[in-house]
């Protein structure tokens, strides 16, 4: 397994998130840390790492996006947004195409069920996300929305 954490430790509060996660991840599990510029940091890795993984796990497209997007200069516009997070989907999917096949599981978050954002970046965000989850859900094999921890199958068997 290799396993791709995109989360930053931008505050004690997430350094010590990322701590806990760490500890509970198994041993044999390789970790690639890349908090952006995702699937050029796999596509290397991949490269350069044999054999091949079984399973690459990217967790999680949320915090990508969230990275992304807080890297553009402010105010942040949609179509900046878009485009940023754009690039990160396409080198990842770019990644997966020329990759070693394996099972690759690619974690987010739904972020468009609650109510919409009170301020502007709030709302690029959520639908920058919505737009990268539908491009990855599209060239998915199969998606599973969880929901109190109980799987949906929403494309796939």
């Amino acid at each position: 397994m290799l396993y791709v954490a995109t989360a930053q430790a931008l505050d004690d509060e997430m350094a010590a998130r990322i701590a806990a996660h760490r500890a509970q991840r198994p041993a044999r599990w390789r970790t690639l840390e890349a908090p952006r510029d995702v699937g050029l940091a796999l596509a290397q890795t991949l490269a350069e790492n044999h054999p091949a993984p079984a399973a690459v796990l990217i967790d999680c497209i949320t915090l990508l996006a969230s990275n992304a997007i807080l890297a553009l200069p402010e105010p942040v516009e949609q179509a900046q947004a878009d485009a940023a997070l754009a690039r990160e989907i396409d080198d990842i999917l770019a990644a997966y195409e020329t990759a070693a096949r394996g099972e690759w599981i690619l974690v987010s978050n739904e972020v468009g069920l609650g109510v919409v954002p009170a301020y502007a970046l709030g709302r690029v965000y959520r639908d920058a996300l919505g737009r990268a989850n539908q491009r990855l859900a599209a060239a998915a094999d199969r998606v599973v929305f969880m929901a109190a921890g109980l799987p949906l199958m929403m494309k796939g068997g």
